[in-house]
């Protein structure tokens, strides 16, 4: 499974949502799932998923404070996924990022970005502090 791949599931859960591959919807487009004039496809559509009420529940059970909405890694630790710096570089790559890998200050803050943006395409409703 892709790095983005578990943070949907592990967000989404076993909802539909968490199956669709990142980048699927981009933002602004129908929700996964929907056919216009046509049948729903044998998946339910998609509801959304307050990230927010998922993922501070989640930092609650930790023992450290992670400042989730501003930080990739507080992210990825909040959700159990390796945060180490090689697994940010497996996912930037996954999502495209065409900047220095090495520069991991700004790889970060533009992962962070892309991970809220692909969320809320997805089906997850964010906080209005954050920017996508």
């Amino acid at each position: 499974m892709s790095i983005f791949g578990k943070i949907m599931g592990a967000i989404f859960g076993s909802h539909p949502a968490a199956a669709a591959p990142a980048g699927s919807a981009p933002p602004g487009s129908a929700p996964a799932g929907t056919a216009p004039g046509g049948s729903a496809p044998a998946a339910a559509p998609m509801a959304t998923v307050d990230v927010a009420a998922v993922v501070d529940k989640l930092v609650a059970a930790q023992k450290e404070k992670l400042e989730w909405r501003t930080s990739i890694v507080d992210l990825m630790k909040a959700l159990d996924i390796d945060s180490s710096l090689a697994a940010r570089k497996d996912l930037a790559k996954e999502l495209g990022y065409s900047g220095d890998t090495n520069d991991s200050a700004s790889m970060n803050v533009w992962l962070h970005k892309q991970v809220m943006s692909k969320l809320a395409a997805n089906g997850g409703k964010l906080p209005p502090e954050i920017k996508h």
